[in-house]
């Protein structure tokens, strides 16, 4: 193996896990972040939104040796809590026998602790403040703007890593060697915060608590301090949109009447509504990820980003990491044909969860309070207590194991499609059964005398 210079564009997740692989394979790894180093302040007011850290992101710090670190303060939900407009709440478990978790976690946290373990590492080198101007496929040159002014550097091989609205992908979008669909929801979001009340959560801390709406809704996840994140997902439009509350008393009346057990537990509900920015929500799609022939590519959200309603965009980018270290072990870490390589495998993987992201979206906002969905999630479990490894429910295959999203998909589709059948003939079955009964029972008129 020989070992090359590589850049990293962003040092956000994905680029400070992408630079403790590199580093593990003997590479020398620089690391350019456009903003501040994050380790010395707060982060961005209300645009943190905890992840939800789940198995295939457990794996990936796992094999190096960071689950422990994260772990610690992560918080374990074990399924949905349901929040109607009145009424009981209604808990709904992940897994069948509700042993299994998703966990909380803040993102500013998890980012600051794969940073401090990419600095660590030997042969990387971090550079903060450095917003990428220019970046040229064909000589893998980049321009960076800093406070001290332009710096040009030339790199054997560049990875951008710096998520959905990567500056690396719009090059080379520039350069016409990919070319990228970002579609936006017309949905947004927008965060707020319910405390802890006397040092204690306000709510169940082990569950993600889900306030659904109909067109809009609002979740909440715990976190180590005891206070929940809470995030609304509503349209920019419309009489539940964001547009329509422009004034505290609009704000109050609107989360009294639609949301009313939030306002007692969030004493600064209206000022985190009106001080909050709104963020944008979508999915971005690439026809390639790397540069043909190259060594110029693009890994986790900047080659794919998703909404976050399955929580597995860091999940699905830190995947990417693994695969790509596993490409590199196959090729004797020949990028020509790593990269190509790693695209291969996993791009229609991005591509199921994208969609399925986006249906689990109309999933948690509509569907989780219905009687029906109540009734579909019995019948899973059920399914699965009693033909276990046979049939397991998505949402378990997608944060419970490493199992492809592709084939995650295919297979969900599949049982359906068998129940389906089954209960068809099931049906046919029974409705041939009774009419057979009938015409057995059914009186006839007098024979005729002959």
């Amino acid at each position: 193996m020989t070992k090359v210079d590589i850049a990293v564009v962003g040092a956000g997740l994905t680029g400070s896990l992408l630079a403790c692989y590199l580093a593990g394979r003997g590479h020398r790894v620089t690391v350019y972040e456009r903003r501040p180093d994050p380790r010395a302040g707060d982060g961005e007011r209300g645009r943190s939104i905890n992840l939800a850290l789940s198995e295939r992101g457990l794996d990936a710090l796992r094999r190096i040796g960071l689950e422990r670190r994260v772990m610690a303060d992560a918080l374990p939900m074990r399924g949905r809590m349901i929040h109607p407009v009145a009424g009981p709440r209604d808990f709904q478990p992940y897994s069948r026998d509700g042993d299994k978790a998703i966990n909380s976690i803040s993102r500013g946290a998890l980012n600051n602790a794969l940073i401090d373990a990419a600095e660590a590492a030997d042969g990387v080198t971090l550079h903060f403040g450095h917003r990428l101007t220019a970046l040229d496929p064909a000589t893998r040159s980049l321009e960076f703007e800093t406070p001290e002014g332009a710096v040009r550097v030339t790199a054997s091989v560049v990875l951008g890593a710096d998520g959905a609205g990567s500056a690396a992908r719009a090059q080379l979008v520039a350069a016409g060697v990919i070319r990228e669909d970002v579609e936006f929801l017309d949905h947004g979001y927008k965060e707020l915060t319910i405390p802890a009340v006397d040092g204690e959560f306000a709510l169940n801390p082990e569950a993600l608590h889900i306030w659904p709406r109909g067109n809009a809704m609002m979740i909440a996840l715990p976190n180590p301090d005891r206070s929940f994140t809470c995030t609304l997902f509503w349209p920019g439009d419309g009489p539940s949109g964001f547009a329509a509350f422009d004034s505290p008393s609009a704000v109050q009346e609107h989360f009294e009447a639609h949301y009313p057990d939030l306002p007692p537990l969030s004493p600064g509900l209206v000022d985190d509504y009106l001080g909050n920015p709104i963020g944008r929500l979508g999915t971005v799609r690439c026809d390639t990820w790397h540069v043909p022939g190259g060594r110029t590519a693009l890994i986790g959200d900047a080659a794919h980003a998703i909404v976050p309603f399955y929580g597995q965009g860091a999940n699905c980018a830190f995947e990417d990491v693994v695969e790509l270290d596993h490409c590199l072990t196959e090729t004797a870490d020949t990028w020509e044909l790593a990269l190509p390589l790693y695209e291969n495998r996993r791009k229609a993987n991005a591509d199921a969860i994208a969609r399925m992201a986006l249906e689990n979206f109309t999933e948690m906002r509509d569907k989780v309070a219905s009687p029906f969905f109540k009734a579909t999630r019995k019948t899973e479990n059920a399914l699965q207590k009693a033909l276990p490894g046979v049939w397991t429910s998505r949402y378990e295959l997608v944060s419970f194991s490493t199992k492809p999203y592709a084939q995650v998909e295919r297979r969900a589709k599949h049982q359906w499609r068998v129940l389906a059948g089954a209960a068809t003939i099931a049906g046919l079955t029974a409705a041939i059964g009774l009419r057979h009964i009938a015409s057995r029972t059914t009186p006839r008129g007098p024979r005729r005398a002959r």
